[in-house]
Formats: structure tokens, sequence, C-alpha cells
């Protein structure tokens, strides 16, 4: 079995240790700086835990020595310590991270490191990159590709129409940090919230708005070879003004940690909740303007007699996709790796990213 280091026992990486271990392939070393958080899983066959500081590069690197692999799965501050030590042990990198500045960061890391650094490997950015450059390969000229994600409780009760399904941090700091975009032709940064529309899907209306780190590296990418490039996030209609209202208008922008509690303390987290995948991609094919669209859901269900959320499934069984692939051999194994240079068919195949491909719908393509 190979090593895997596991940072952060949060809900999306107690879930990596669960699939992981569950596969037969991997034993985990799960770290945690909050010793409660590692309770459960002492004395777990084929799990250790470590409970330490995880912002000092050098500590960590002696803790995960002659591991196979880091999956980090902290938030998204602690992003560039846990990459530097991983750089240290010589140990493959993988995280989740949504945060722009972090993830160059890795990028730079990469560049002479001996082992492979794979950032952004979640659900977005992550498999809504692998979704779309699936689409993108099928055409001749591209003009607009659009990138939608959203995790959404199934059964909102708030004026939000909200319910935390993830870390809170996380969902604050794409909603404020500035976003990468393709306009008319040129890379620029754009607002987050900004840009609300409206769309429906399966008789449902949702908006979506401009946040921050879901496109990836795919900016860099399409840089010259595309009209418009955009990610939003998926909500249900009326959750854009109200955070605007606290972010903008009361300032909580600048106090974020007071947002953080009042989010903490007055929105309930659900496990019901759904993941849409939406990738919209027009352009030139044979000389005929089409477009192609990937839809998917995702929803709530049972993994080894316990009820994962729809966004831990996707999010832990993506991270954990790209790993095996690395493991088998189906990705380099050396230097910085993006999301597009993993092939879609070859994740929906792994067994970790078959909780995709379940259920996936019928894609309706102009071929």
């Amino acid at each position: 079995m190979r090593k895997v280091a596991v940072i952060g026992a949060g809900k999306i990486g107690s879930t990596v240790v669960d699939l992981l271990v569950a596969s037969g392939s991997y034993e985990a070393v799960l770290i945690d700086q909050d010793a409660g958080a590692l309770a459960e899983y002492r004395g777990r066959p084929h799990v250790a835990t470590v409970a330490m500081a995880i912002d000092d590069p050098e500590a960590l690197a002696a803790q995960i020595a002659g591991a196979f692999a880091v999956v980090n799965c902290a938030p998204y501050h602690l992003t560039t310590a846990v990459a530097r030590a991983a750089k240290t042990a010589q140990a493959h990198y993988l995280d989740l991270t949504e945060d722009v500045a972090a993830s160059r960061i890795v990028r730079d890391l990469a560049a002479d490191a001996t082992t492979a650094f794979i950032p952004q490997c979640g659900l977005a950015p992550g498999f809504i990159t692998i979704a779309a450059w699936d689409l993108i390969k099928h055409f001749d000229q591209l003009h607009d590709v659009r990138l939608r994600v959203g995790t959404l409780p199934r059964y909102p009760s708030n004026a939000l129409n909200y319910n935390l399904t993830w870390s809170t941090d996380g969902v604050i700091n794409e909603y404020c940090e500035p976003c990468e975009a393709i306009v008319n032709g040129a890379r620029r940064e754009t607002a987050a919230m900004e840009e609300c529309e409206e769309f429906a899907l399966d008789g449902v209306t949702y908006e979506a708005f401009n946040t921050s780190g879901g496109l990836g590296t795919l900016c860099m990418t399409l840089e010259g070879q595309v009209r418009n490039l955009n990610y939003k996030t998926i909500r249900y209609p009326g959750h854009a003004a109200i955070m605007k209202a606290l972010l903008n208008d009361l300032n909580l922008r600048n106090r974020r940690e007071v947002l953080k509690d009042i989010l903490e303390n007055s929105v309930p987290a659900t496990m019901q909740d759904v993941v849409i995948v939406f990738v919209t991609v027009s352009g030139m094919k044979k000389g005929h303007l089409m477009q192609e669209t990937y839809v998917n859901k995702v929803f709530a269900q049972e993994i080894g007699g316990e009820v994962k959320s729809a966004i831990q499934i996707t999010t832990a069984g993506a991270i954990c996709a790209v790993l095996d692939m690395l493991a088998d051999g189906s990705l380099p194994t050396q230097g910085f790796i993006r999301q597009e240079d993993i092939p879609l068919h070859a994740f929906l195949a792994n067994r970790f990213g078959r909780y995709y491909a379940e259920l996936e719908p019928a894609r309706l393509a102009a071929e």
C-alpha cells in the first residue's frame, strides 16, 4: 500500500481518508492541528493520526517524510506552507485550493521539483476544468466558454436560500477576491459577486455570479484562443443581493472573521445537497457555428455505511481520482500538471471518478 499524507481532518479530508483506505491500495497519515478532529480515526486500521501545527513547512516536511503523496485539504491560507513541505519531503503534491495567489506560488514551486505538483484538484477548480476541456477539444475555433458550478441545499428554507455545505472561509474568499476572465479576447480581472445572470435547468430557476478561483489555469491556457471565458457560482435567486449587502453595505468583506461568525452561527449546515456542473462551449466546427453543453448533477449518497454530502463526494472523489491516476502512471510524475491535462474519459473510468460517472446524464452534443 502507498502511504499518503492527508492534511486537514475536516469534511473533505476525512472523506479522502475514508475513500483511500477503503480502496485497499493506500494507507493514510491524517494530520491536523486540532487533536479533537482526529479522535474518531485513532486506532483505525491503516490510518495514523498526527496533531501538529501545519503552518511550519520544515516541521511538516519531517512528519511526511517517506509519503508517496501529500493531499492538502487544509484551509486555503495554508496552501503554500503545505506545498513547500511536500517539495522538501520529495512527495507528490495535490490540493483543492481555489485561491489564485496561492496557486501561482504552487506553480512556481513545481518549476524545479522532482515530483508532481497538481493543484486545484477538487470540483471547481478541478473537475469543471476537465469537463470543459473535453468539450473545447471538439471545436476548430472557440468563441465562448462558460463554466457554472454550484453546491446547493435541496430544500432551502431561509432568505439566503443557502445552507453551509463546505468551508466557510472558502466561500467568503471566493465571494471577495478578484476573478480571472477573458473578455472580448483580453485577459482581465472582474469583480466577485457581479454580472449576475439567471437560467433554468430541469424547471428550476437559478442565478449565477462571478466568484474567484473557479477557472484554475484555463485563462492562461486559452489566452489568445477564445473570445470570452468566465466562471460563475450557481445559487438560488436572491442569494447574491443579500450577500452583497453584507459584504459591501455592512463592509464585512473587510471584517471576514465577523462574517464567518455570523454565517456559522446563523446558517445551518446540511447533508442534503446537490452539486450542479454546467459547462457551455460555442464556436466553429467544420465551418458551422455550434454549441455543446455538459450538465451533471450529483446528490448526497451513502458510502461505506455513512451518508456523505454531494460536495464531500465530488471534491474528495475528484482529488482521489487524480491521485489514483498519478499512482497508476496515467499522469506525469514530475513538474506542474494542469487539470486540463487530465482526460475526462480516464477520470470517469477511475474507481473514484465514477462518483461523477454513475450519475452522469446522456450529454446532448452537436457532433
